[in-house]
């Protein structure tokens, strides 16, 4: 592969120098030469010797390697689960040294090598499992003299690895939406395609509204009704703060994809999303906004990989993340004060909450009393009661249930028209 740094990430090495093997093995013979003299009284031992000792001797004159420089190209920093990615990594410096790059990857990541030369590598990275996933890159040059070894670990690059979010869509809570151009059929009268009733015409109406079979059977003008078509704001908020071990902490994994699922169902809509993260007093938020960069840039902010993201030190959801009328969904094991301070803190502004529990049985694991499991669904149900109470719908997302089909059971909270 040609050498092409354009668009390579560039970073400085600083090695860590000792005794190369030549030195080592030099040092062994010296001293067995000088042992074997002292032993057996041979001087033209430590004649040969001599001469090695002298190179030793210098070894602190020894010039080190020109300044290194790792850099890494890659097809893309960012990729989805399953997905390969290839990486080049080599360095520059300067004649007279010899180097020796090898790659290493954390756990859940594997690498296959498809070229390597002393100082060039070409390898191709997966994951199975969405994460960051940091490369290192492992560094060995010798001085000009040869009697240096310098080692160095570089941090080249970090991958980060998106979640595949499920096929299925997801339905929203059922309340006024926003006026704005969508494919949601609201229950006000509007400019639509759904039917909603016939009357009179008045002053003013437009004339492709009028309904001529039925004018002509009353003898008088009368038009059509139809229902508006309204777009919603969909902001999903994530309990980032820190879980017990335990089912508590696997339960990460439904609350990444489950988010990531219900953000694909409201950008194919053409509706906007956003996505707020709370966790250890600190809110990262995206605000919410249409198209397929969106999705993308909803993505880096779940692995905090973007330079876009806002962040605030506070524990509840910034007022420019949730805009006016938005769809609160909550993903959350219900566990953490300051999350359930904040969902009560956007339902006081009148939001749409939903909660969805992603918790599964009790956050306790291993061998307990049957008992616990009963009070624990016992205490959940009067936090269930309590929050619906003030207005915040919870859905329990269960084993064995997907998240579209724990969605339907929200009720409809709408006025009637």
């Amino acid at each position: 592969m040609k050498r092409d740094p354009a668009g390579a990430r560039r970073v400085t090495v600083e090695f860590l120098w000792g005794a190369s093997p030549l030195a080592k093995m030099m040092g062994v013979c010296c001293a067995v030469a000088i042992g074997l003299a002292l032993v057996t009284s041979r001087w033209q031992l430590i004649a040969f010797a001599a001469p090695m000792l002298g190179v030793l001797c210098s070894i602190g004159r020894q010039s080190h390697a020109a300044p290194t420089t790792l850099c890494v190209q890659a097809e893309t920093t960012g990729f989805f689960e399953q997905e390969r990615v290839q990486l080049r990594l080599w360095i520059e410096a300067s004649s007279g040294t010899t180097e020796q790059l090898t790659a290493t990857v954390v756990a859940g990541m594997e690498i296959d090598v498809v070229e390597h030369h002393a100082g060039d590598l070409t390898i191709t990275c997966s994951a199975e499992r969405w994460g960051r996933y940091p490369v290192r890159a492992d560094i060995r040059a010798n001085a000009r003299g040869g009697l240096l070894l310098g080692t160095a670990t570089v941090d080249a690059l970090e991958l980060y690895v998106f979640p595949v979010a499920p096929a299925g869509s997801t339905t929203i809570p059922r309340t006024e939406l926003p006026d704005r151009i969508g494919i949601h059929v609201g229950r006000r009268v509007g400019a639509g395609v759904e039917y909603a009733d016939i009357r009179p015409y008045s002053p003013g109406d437009q004339l492709r509204a009028v309904n001529w079979p039925v004018s002509a059977r009353r003898r008088s003008l009368h038009v059509t009704e139809r229902l508006s078509e309204q777009a919603a704001d969909i902001v999903v908020l994530l309990d980032a703060y820190p879980q017990p071990p335990g089912p508590a902490g696997e339960a990460t994994e439904r609350t990444v994809r489950g988010a990531m699922q219900v953000v694909q169902t409201a950008l194919r809509r053409g509706d906007r999303a956003g996505i707020v993260t709370l966790g250890d007093r600190r809110t990262r938020w995206l605000a919410p906004d249409i198209g397929r960069r969106q999705f993308y840039r909803v993505l880096d902010a779940t692995l905090e990989a973007g330079a876009d993201i806002q962040s605030t030190a506070s524990s509840l959801a910034p007022r420019p993340a949730v805009p006016s009328g938005a769809v609160v969904i909550a993903f959350s094991t219900l566990l953490n004060t300051h999350f359930a301070a904040a969902v009560l803190d956007l339902r006081k502004h009148g939001h749409a909450v939903v909660v969805v529990d992603v918790l599964r049985g009790t956050p306790t694991s291993g061998d307990h009393d049957p008992l616990v499991d009963r009070i624990w669904a016992l205490e959940r149900s009067f936090m269930y009661r309590d929050l619906r109470t003030v207005g915040i719908e919870v859905v329990p997302w269960r084993e064995g249930t997907t998240l579209d089909e724990a969605m339907r059971l929200i009720p409809d909270r709408r006025a009637p028209r």
